[in-house]
């Protein structure tokens, strides 16, 4: 069990700085490509755009449950539709 737990720490130890290198990376390359079109970059939220990657996240996430609570619906109401016919 004790070794579970250290497995565990260890991963996320390496893949939560990787997660947020890449948020970040990503929001350096967004903000260079808008300084090349002359427009302004992705500092909506927060200071400088630094919480910009979390809420692209948060919004990704949220989109990606409202589609699977249709999926859902859709396939509770499927059978019902089928003995109909």
């Amino acid at each position: 069990m004790n070794r579970v737990i250290v497995d565990v720490i260890n991963f996320f130890l390496i893949i939560l700085p990787v997660l947020l290198s890449v948020a970040y990376l990503t929001l350096f390359e967004r903000k260079i490509l808008a300084a090349a079109g002359r427009r302004l970059g992705p500092n909506v939220v927060g200071l400088f755009g630094l919480l910009q990657p979390l809420a692209d996240g948060l919004k990704l996430l949220l989109r990606n449950l409202s589609f699977l609570l249709r999926v859902i619906k859709v396939y509770t109401f499927l059978p019902l539709l089928l003995l109909l016919v």
